[in-house]
């Protein structure tokens, strides 16, 4: 991807240009205007928990609608088809509604600041520090993800060398993160996915057309590349072949269970949104109105991939452009927009990449801040100095993003290398959440245990028994869901054997931490009293909705 730029060379004109530059000022306008709010360190780190259910909604789905989803799910799209659509309506939606219904009790109703200070919480310094230190590095690989695809985008695009994208897409974040906190990031997260929406949506609606509209481009995929590819679930039995190289086994569990789950409901880039609202029905709820227009993503972002791969049918082959999959929507761009909706188009994309970058960062100064530096650095500071912190962090980790942004340069498909290191970190770390909520007999030094063994179960099982040839799986996101089903089972049966062997923390202490149970004072928990969320309709219903759209529509596709 490197060597593309005359070749996605788009003809930018002043028009183009000036939507750019009228949204870097609206951008950082709203920094300026978030800063004043700021006054503590949970105003910058969580907004003062006083946002409303539906900008915390907005900002949760548009933090993961970055240039990571955009670039990546469209290259998906190309490689791998309509199977590309599991990523949403299985391994997104059952864990967002989960996620709201039955973890953000636990999360918010504790009033910890971020996902690790749980584990501190239910097991100890050792799972909050060990989780704390995986969390951050995984942070600043994921923004550096953005970096560099942004950089190489804007290079293939506008011309721009790389090192300028970095440094111009880089300054911005850190000055609207800087200035305003997470209230900076999440009204300017409301506001991109608005510009990604308004540009992805002529994107779609144009191409279609230029392709003979829908039948036009069943027609020629079904043609050059079989009906399979057009389908969600055909030759996913085990031992058929499909372009995905998994079968539904690994699709239900590896992606639909463990890496779902894991992804959806410990990322606290993600949880980080839900726990800035206002109230604990407002945060039960901002997974759930992320979830209705999370359905209708694929439309405008899987369907321009495959769109791509009928326009430019030597997409991810070695032919003399060299195009990758990557390129998918940088190919739709050049051949499809004219000035002014190319600025908008442009604008949409560089969104995407601030608001993926923005997530990771502010979740990064996040976890450092309270997590490592104040817990066991810097203890006992007034709130002045880790207000201080943060900001400092901020520059760190956008500087970080910046060194890590081309270790994603060696994979054609970002999404790869995104969904690698998502069984590396989340799985684990979902494993000891999920059995440490529901089992109380569950130790502390089990919760350390489940999360290195997992953790290192997914990597030797990626690195060696895929990449060195011990086993044999078809493709990288075959392998990433096995990794994803190793890390899970690995950890919990470490956890329960160490659990056997080790004592428990007392009853008392465990009050508000495991399912069924509330400490003196905290909010109701799943489980118990009159307000548990099965026992509220208008909640369960938002629920039940999104699941059943969930479940239609990829059996249907």
């Amino acid at each position: 991807m490197q060597n593309l730029a005359e070749g996605l060379r788009l003809p930018t004109n002043g028009l183009d240009y000036a939507i750019l530059g009228i949204y870097f000022a609206v951008v950082l306008g709203i920094g300026f205007a978030a800063r004043r709010s700021v006054k503590t360190s949970l105003d910058f780190f969580l907004s003062g928990r006083s946002l409303p259910a539906w900008v915390t909604g907005l900002a949760f789905v548009a933090a993961n609608l970055g240039a990571t989803e955009i670039l990546g799910m469209a290259a998906n799209g190309a490689q791998y088809g309509a199977y590309t659509v599991h990523w949403y309506w299985i391994g997104a939606i059952p864990a967002m509604v989960f996620l709201g219904l039955v973890m953000m009790p636990f999360y918010y109703g504790s009033k910890v600041r971020s996902v690790p200070e749980f584990l501190l919480h239910r097991f100890g310094p050792s799972s909050h520090l060990l989780s704390s230190i995986i969390f951050a590095v995984s942070s600043v690989l994921i923004a550096g993800v953005n970096l560099y695809a942004m950089a190489i985008v804007l290079q293939a695009l506008l011309g721009w060398p790389q090192w300028v994208a970095i440094v111009v897409a880089g300054f911005f974040v850190l000055a609207y993160i800087t200035l305003g906190g997470l209230s900076s990031a999440i009204y300017n997260e409301v506001l991109q996915f608005f510009v990604i929406l308004a540009a992805l949506i002529p994107l779609t609606i144009v191409g279609l057309k230029r392709v003979g509209g829908w039948h036009g481009l069943t027609d020629s995929l079904s043609g050059s590349h079989g009906d399979a590819f057009l389908t969600a679930w055909k030759g996913t039995g085990i031992g058929e072949s499909n372009p995905l190289g998994a079968n539904w086994l690994t699709i239900v569990l590896g992606l639909g269970f463990v890496m779902s789950f894991g992804y959806w409901t410990t990322n606290f880039a993600e949880v980080q949104r839900a726990l800035s609202a206002k109230n604990l029905s407002a945060a039960k709820r901002t997974p759930l109105i992320a979830a209705f227009p999370k359905i209708f993503i694929p439309l405008v972002v899987v369907v321009p991939g495959l769109i791509a791969l009928v326009m430019e049918p030597s997409l991810g082959k070695a032919g003399k452009d060299g195009l990758q999959y990557n390129d998918a929507i940088p190919v739709l761009m050049r051949d499809l927009l004219p000035n002014g909706v190319l600025g908008i188009a442009v604008t949409g994309l560089l969104a995407a990449f601030m608001a993926g970058m923005a997530a990771n960062v502010s979740s990064f100064n996040t976890v450092f801040t309270n997590d490592i530096w104040a817990a066991y650095l810097k203890k006992n500071r007034e709130d002045a100095y880790y207000l201080k912190t943060g900001r400092w962090v901020t520059a760190v980790g956008v500087l970080i993003g910046m060194g890590t942004a081309f270790i994603a340069s060696s994979f054609s498909n970002i999404m790869n290398y995104l969904q690698t290191l998502f069984s590396f970190f989340n799985v684990p770390l979902f494993v000891v959440f999920i059995i440490g909520m529901f089992w109380k007999r569950t130790t502390a030094a089990a919760g350390f245990w489940g999360l290195l063994s997992g953790t290192v179960a997914a990597m030797v099982n990626y690195f060696w028994f895929y990449k060195q040839g011990v086993i044999t799986i078809p493709s990288d996101q075959g392998a990433n869901f096995v990794s994803s089903i190793v890390a899970f089972v690995v950890g919990a049966a470490v956890m329960v054997v160490v659990t056997m062997f080790t004592k428990s923390k007392s009853a008392e202490s465990l009050a508000g931490l495991v399912y069924g149970t509330r400490s003196p004072g905290m909010a109701e928990l799943p489980g118990e009293g009159d307000d548990a969320w099965y026992r509220r309709p208008a909640l369960l219903g938002w629920g039940a909705v999104v699941l059943a759209a969930a479940c239609y529509i990829p059996f249907s596709f």
